[in-house]
């Protein structure tokens, strides 16, 4: 095998408690992470589709990649993959990830993924010491909160061990405690809602494998080792991370701190940032920067009152309680021992308070459910709510199902979506970015299965720069530094014009621009581990001339580590070879073209706009694009364009078999065609 990889992927059969191994070699070609598990879940149940989230037959699949176990910076994350009970209309196959250390521990076991298959009679765990593996009775741990049972599993895995001691393990010695991911009283419930949660705070936030989890009987997988990464040339792979320096922010001799330290600029800088946690009334909390395995940022907290410990983002927004940020911060650590989704829980809340506004939701009313509305922003008013979601009690039964089920099952949905009452833009979750101006995020999460998620890609160091009121790069300058890292489209500088002219949001620039986004989504995102909060670097504050890495870090990592030769556009059509793998798993479910289209909303009513590089008048400047709707006709004229360019058969999206097979996929085409979805 090349570096960067142990060379057997762990495959677990909770009906027929199995334990058995495939070999890595045999996927070896699909890079890693989200490019392996598609290629699995194809090979293993792509011609039963379709079929339910919550069938046996359904797969988790957990997959590292070669730069797991290492200090590849921003790279550490665990892809999860599988049918999503939480997307709408359909499950679904999709993806989510997380943080922290799981990746690296279940490398240094030896293994470069887990791919869990059936359902157990009764609750279990999996137990991963190195090369043993056992299936372990959760009796005892079932109905925990997810910060228990990882406190559990870590006591039955190494009850020996004590805080900065060395423990005997498999003959070899670790200071370490277990990686566990498990899912909480949600997802034990089937909850849509159901996420992963791994130590206090890095959820798989979306599409619900909690839920599935809970579906297998399924607490959770512990994974502890004590071997290494090999890597195919240490003195490259040295000499890369050296290298990479000078794109960091040096936190003892930062570049001009008095412009960048603030004002949003610390995502670009990669400044440690906090992540969000709310730690902002006086006195403050004595806190400290953490960051997930390999990542340099730290864009986590830790604080001393251990509130929000290493939550990020949306994990440290969805609860807020008036006035009080001590409470705040215990409100979203519920959400997480609980198991629920930030990401999913957002739109919910938001949508039970309009219903309850409109005289529907409440005690006695059409959605029955017991509130205490004249204590709404409290404490106790989340923790009632919370509760009631997760353990499925009243109206929470129904809201457990997910947004979009919840409102369809009281007949509110088709109205309340296309008036935009609710943004469930993408499958059932919410609208991130304003969908009319930032449209690469829009068509990228609509011609996927949920929202891209992806906040480096393209617009969001943009938009964040512009918005600060004083932009260190012109428009123009924006533009070209951008679309420069943008290979193998790179000298189109369009690619960044957000404006609503000829060279905009419809023009074939603008394909290439998604394109790019979906393809460096599936390899280096989704194969690669990499995280979205970090990559890619198209520019950056710390070099005098805001270049960042991309698209030269990528490939000088990965060649370093596996010791291949590929150039940063091989990858990257590797990349486009996962998507279309994934555009025929979609389609073996029934997604069609006609299928992909956005609510009425955002082509009936006018945007909120976001400041971004656009040509007006055939200039470029900032402008923000407010009050713009889109066109239905240039919508589907985009998309048949980008079907076209993708390689797809424009009247129903399905990939050609020339296409399959020019991809070496012609099993796949088989499939497509037996079952008449081929392009």
């Amino acid at each position: 095998m090349p570096g960067g990889y142990t060379g057997k992927i762990l495959r677990v059969n909770l009906t027929n408690k199995s334990i058995s191994q495939i070999p890595t070699e045999k996927y070896e070609e699909f890079g890693g992470g989200h490019g392996i598990g598609s290629a699995i879940f194809f090979d293993l149940v792509g011609d039963q589709l379709p079929f339910e989230a919550f069938d046996p037959r359904n797969l988790i699949i957990m997959m590292a990649s070669p730069f797991s176990g290492t200090f590849m910076p921003g790279s550490g994350r665990c892809e999860v993959q599988g049918l999503a009970p939480m997307l709408y209309p359909i499950e679904w196959f999709g993806h989510s990830n997380f943080g922290g250390r799981f990746t690296a521990q279940l490398k240094y076991a030896g293994w470069d993924g887990i791919v869990v298959e059936g359902a157990a009679s009764e609750p279990v765990w999996i137990n991963i010491v190195n090369d043993k593996v056992t299936i372990e009775s959760a009796n005892g741990i079932w109905g925990m909160d997810t910060w228990d049972t990882q406190e559990e599993i870590s006591r039955r895995v190494m009850p020996q061990l004590k805080p900065g001691e060395w423990a005997e393990l498999s003959d070899s010695y670790t200071t370490q405690v277990p990686a566990v991911v498990c899912c909480g009283p949600a997802g034990e419930r089937k909850s849509r809602l159901g996420a992963l949660l791994h130590g206090p705070g890095s959820q798989a936030a979306l599409c619900g494998f909690g839920g599935v989890f809970g579906s297998k009987n399924l607490k959770a997988i512990s994974a502890i080792g004590t071997g290494s990464v090999p890597i195919a040339d240490p003195k490259a792979f040295m000499d890369a991370r050296l290298w990479f320096r000078q794109f960091q922010w040096d936190v003892d001799n930062p570049r001009e701190p008095e412009k960048f330290a603030g004002r949003g600029y610390s995502l670009i800088s990669g400044a440690p940032s906090g992540g969000n946690v709310t730690n902002g009334s006086l006195p403050l909390i004595p806190a400290r920067a953490a960051a997930c395995a390999s990542c340099p940022r730290g864009c986590r907290m830790r604080l001393a009152s251990a509130d929000s410990n290493e939550a990020v983002c949306a994990g440290t927004m969805v609860v807020s309680v008036r006035g009080n940020q001590k409470l705040t911060r215990q409100g979203n650590d519920m959400m997480h021992k609980l198991g629920l989704g930030h990401w999913q829980l957002m739109p919910l809340q938001g949508y039970v308070n309009n219903l309850a506004q409109r005289g529907l939701l409440g005690k006695g009313k059409q959605i029955d459910i017991d509130l205490p509305f004249d204590h709404r922003g409290t404490f106790g008013f989340w923790e009632i709510l919370l509760r009631k979601i997760a353990y499925r009690e009243e109206a929470g039964n129904d809201m457990a199902e997910g947004c979009a089920r919840f409102a369809e099952k009281y007949g509110l949905l088709k109205e309340d979506l296309s008036k935009g009452v609710i943004r469930l833009t993408y499958w059932g979750t919410q609208e991130h970015y304003d969908t009319q101006t930032e449209v690469e995020w829009g068509f990228g999460s609509l011609f996927g299965e949920r929202d891209l998620m992806l906040h480096m890609m393209a617009n969001y160091p943009l938009h964040w720069m512009a918005q600060s009121g004083n932009p260190y790069l012109t428009a123009e300058e924006a533009s070209k530094l951008y679309t420069d890292a943008m290979v193998p489209y790179n000298g189109d500088p369009y690619m960044i014009d957000y404006g609503d002219g000829p060279t905009g949001i419809y023009s074939d620039s603008k394909i290439k621009q998604v394109a790019w986004v979906k393809h460096y989504e599936k390899f280096w995102i989704g194969a690669g581990g990499f995280c979205g909060w970090r990559w890619p670097m198209c520019i950056t504050n710390n070099t005098a001339d805001r270049r960042g890495p991309t698209p030269h870090a990528e490939p000088r990592f990965w060649n370093a580590v596996t010791g291949k030769k590929g150039t940063f556009a091989d990858y990257m059509e590797l990349g486009h070879k996962i998507y279309t793998l994934d555009r025929a798993i979609w389609n073996l479910q029934g997604r069609h073209r006609d299928m992909e289209v956005f609510p009425d909303y955002i082509y009936d009513q006018k945007g909120r706009g976001s400041i971004l590089p656009m040509v007006v008048d055939g200039k470029w400047t900032y402008a923000t694009g407010a009050g713009r709707t889109l066109d239905r006709a240039k919508v589907e004229d985009f998309k048949t364009r980008f079907y076209k360019f993708e390689g797809w058969n424009p009247e129903n999206s399905y990939p050609t078999r020339a296409t399959l097979e020019k991809m070496g996929m012609k099993k796949v085409a088989d499939v497509m065609q037996s079952k008449g979805k081929l392009g």
